[in-house]
């Protein structure tokens, strides 16, 4: 599986995860891997995993670089792959940044409204701005 699927499927995971706030990661693995909608994958797991475990630090990231915005008016693609992207961008060191942001402009693309890409790319980029300086 390429990185472009584990990250897809990640993405599946944190997309389920804003329409179940309380489930746990376990639980929505375990069905998706039931139901043959996931794949058993060491990246995958670790990209939800390190996503799902910061997700309160992450949504507070979220909401600092999108000021004018509140979380509940972004669509769930975007908040999924901003979420994605932070958890890469902030704790996975070994990733590069401008990968992530890319696949993360991709998910939007596939998936996503008009504006979710270029959005997303903003937000992931002002973060990697900060943390370059």
């Amino acid at each position: 599986m390429t990185r472009s699927q584990s990250r897809e499927q990640a993405f599946a995971l944190l997309f389920e995860k804003s329409f179940h706030p309380d489930a746990d990661l376990e639980t929505l693995t375990e069905l998706s891997l039931i139901n043959g909608t996931l794949q058993d994958d060491p990246f995958t797991f670790r990209l939800a995993e390190t996503a799902w475990a910061h997700l309160y630090d992450i949504d507070e990231v979220i909401d600092r670089l999108t000021q004018n915005w509140s979380r509940r008016r972004l669509s769930r693609v975007a908040l999924s792959a901003l979420r994605l992207g932070i958890a890469e961008l902030q704790y996975l060191e070994d990733i590069p940044t401008g990968a992530t942001i890319n696949e993360c402009v991709e998910l939007c693309k596939l998936y996503g409204g008009e504006n979710d890409a270029s959005f997303v790319n903003g937000v992931l980029g002002a973060l990697a701005r900060e943390s370059t300086v």
